[in-house]
């Protein structure tokens, strides 16, 4: 998922005009979850479910065709080539990068609003260590996702009541894997063009290659496929302009990932002493005012596709730091394979995919660091 996932920043020009941008929502969707470890009995995991179940049934209802909607008069030109520009990175994912695509995108659902479910993420205070809910075959997860706004905040507040660092955020798209045939939401239409079609591939690379209970893993490749498909489909298009910007947003994550790591390190060494409750509050304030420096800082000021603004008034805990890791872990290794490669994206998913499919069990990160075929080293 691209939660609008889960943890994502805006960038310059975006449509939410300093608001996160659409993380791209759980993979079977948290609006297709299962229960959750909230704390709560039966009862409530069933009526969530129920609400899931409802709210994804009047989504699926309200689908129409692409393809006619594109040959219907009454379409706005906006909306058509939005929707032929969809139908085109589709086709390319497919044809030239060997995504598996089925029947997603192939229809288009006006949501009606501009979010479509909160997505919830909380951590310990005094540990980088994610509160989790586990689904049927996503596996663990450190999210859940909510259609009703209102039970979200609630169940945020009741984490938070049990001392745990919290972060909701938007999200506009979500994946099933290829289950369902996924529909094109409007909660994604807004998106810059080079955005749109990076959360479309990013979206179908969930089908072709999830691990289970392996979201850092999952939605790190998947933004990886998502930012360098992108580059690849405007460039086989003389697209330049947007070439340019899919290449430099993914340059930007690159640089963003090597700071929450360090951000993830440095906290890690402070939470590993005895602290009293001062001393660990001491400890966050000090470490997250660092981290707002680099943001705001030379490392934001440095980022080509981020409005470094934002991070002013951007919340930090140990719940956003999680958060925004989960698209942002070890990109690099993702970007050595694709060098290794030849820079042939299709390629770089092939040898991914081998090094992953043939280390059952392990680290997909482990696997990625072992040849095709033999063990990955200990």
């Amino acid at each position: 998922m691209r939660p609008v996932g889960a943890g994502e920043t805006p960038h310059t020009g975006s449509a939410c005009d300093g608001a996160p941008d659409g993380a791209r929502a759980a993979a079977l969707g948290p609006g297709r979850a299962p229960p959750a470890a909230l704390g709560v009995d039966r009862s409530d995991d069933a009526r969530y479910l129920a609400r899931a179940g409802v709210e994804e049934a009047r989504i699926l209802l309200k689908r129409h065709g692409i393809a006619r909607l594109v040959q219907d008069p009454a379409t706005s030109p906006e909306l058509r080539q939005r929707l032929l520009l969809v139908l085109a990175a589709r086709t390319y994912a497919a044809d030239s990068l060997k995504l598996l695509v089925g029947d997603t995108y192939t229809t288009y659902v006006e949501v009606g609003r501009d979010t479509l479910l909160l997505v919830l993420s909380a951590s310990r205070r005094d540990r980088l260590r994610e509160y989790t809910w586990r689904y049927p075959i996503v596996g663990t997860v450190p999210y859940k996702g909510f259609f009703a706004f209102g039970q979200a905040r609630r169940s945020a507040a009741d984490l938070e009541r049990q001392g745990y660092d919290t972060y909701l955020r938007p999200a506009g798209a979500f994946s099933t894997l290829g289950y369902f045939s996924d529909p094109l939401l409007s909660t994604i239409m807004g998106r810059d063009t080079m955005e749109l079609v990076a959360t479309v591939i990013h979206e179908l690379a969930h089908n072709t290659l999830y691990v289970k209970s392996q979201t850092p893993f999952n939605e790190s490749f998947a933004s990886f496929v998502g930012y360098r498909g992108a580059e690849a489909f405007f460039r086989s298009r003389r697209d330049t302009a947007d070439a340019k910007r899919a290449a430099a947003r993914w340059r930007d994550e690159r640089t963003l990932d090597v700071l929450w790591a360090e951000l993830a390190r440095r906290l890690d060494s402070a939470y590993a002493e005895s602290l009293s409750e001062p001393q660990l509050e001491r400890a966050r304030t000090t470490l997250f005012g660092w981290a707002r420096s680099q943001l705001t800082g030379a490392v934001g000021q440095s980022l080509e596709t981020y409005d470094w603004r934002w991070f002013a008034r951007a919340p930090l805990n140990n719940a956003v730091v999680i958060a925004q890791r989960l698209y942002r872990m070890n990109l690099n290794l993702f970007e050595e394979i694709y060098v290794h490669s030849g820079a042939n994206l299709t390629e770089t998913i092939r040898a991914i995919q081998l090094r992953v499919f043939t280390q059952p069990g392990t680290d997909p990160y482990k696997a990625l660091y072992s040849r095709p075929g033999l063990p990955a080293d200990d």
